[in-house]
């Protein structure tokens, strides 16, 4: 189903990382599509999350799920197996981000039916993610972001942590 002003993207970010946060923030606001961000700041609010829907107590339920694999409390494993879990959940796309997972954690993500990224560095990257978080919500394949994208979001003030992105280099 396509995102529309009257039915946005449902986005889930569990991160402790305010600023992270804000990039995607920004980030999914460069991409022009309506979303609605819910943030939860740790392990222990993400599996209440799970618990809460076991009960049937939140609505609605988000189309994609973003979580940090470093997370205070309960870490990204523990909450994804709590979501891989729960059926009203089981079918979310959960997308894990990190600076550094071994090839063995990454390994065992994918086990769990987790999607992992690398966590973007510039901005390019991060409108890519973003680009990726919008697709697997409306159930299509992304687009490339190009270099013009990331040029116009630099151009509007979108910045990495307060300094500049560098630009894209050619392949």
């Amino acid at each position: 189903m396509d995102t529309t002003a009257e039915n946005p993207a449902q986005i889930l970010i569990i991160d402790d990382n305010h600023g992270e946060v804000q990039d995607l923030r920004g980030a999914l606001t460069e991409c022009g599509e309506p979303y609605e961000l819910s943030v939860l700041q740790d392990g222990e609010a993400a599996l209440r999350f799970v618990a809460d829907h076991r009960s049937g107590l939140r609505q609605p339920e988000p189309c994609v799920i973003v979580l940090d694999l470093d997370l205070p409390k309960h870490d990204a494993l523990a909450v994804l197996a709590a979501i891989r879990a729960e059926p009203a959940l089981s079918h979310i796309r959960v997308l894990i981000v990190s600076t550094l997972a071994v090839r063995e954690t990454q390994a065992l993500l994918r086990e769990m039916g987790g999607l992992y990224r690398e966590r973007p560095r510039d901005l390019p990257g991060l409108l890519d993610m973003a680009v990726q978080l919008l697709a697997l919500c409306n159930k299509r394949r992304p687009p490339r972001i190009y270099a013009d994208k990331a040029l116009t979001a630099r151009k509007n003030g979108l910045r990495k942590q307060g300094r500049p992105a560098s630009p894209r280099t050619p392949s």
